[in-house]
């Protein structure tokens, strides 16, 4: 007769909510999901996915862009950043 192991994992409440939020739409449980997740990964010797960074959002990109090019403001300590944000 099979038994089961329990897998157990710490995560924050806003992402546990948010995944089940996703699994239910799909018609899962969550313990469904981490079964997928991890037959998945036998299945294909490694992650089912390949891991990416968060794409920054346009208004980021710019800003991003800005530095890169030596404009905008800076501040010589957090200090400055912040006198200048309450001024």
């Amino acid at each position: 007769m099979a038994t089961n192991d329990t897998v157990q994992a710490r995560v924050s409440p806003e992402l546990k909510a948010d995944a089940e939020a996703v699994f239910s739409s799909m018609g899962l449980k969550t313990s469904d999901a981490i079964r997928l997740f991890l037959q998945q990964s036998v299945n294909t010797g490694g992650l089912p996915f390949q891991p990416k960074a968060k794409i920054p959002n346009a208004e980021t990109l710019a800003a991003m862009k800005e530095a890169e090019n030596g404009e905008g403001t800076r501040y010589n300590s957090v200090d400055a950043l912040f006198d200048d944000l309450n001024d």
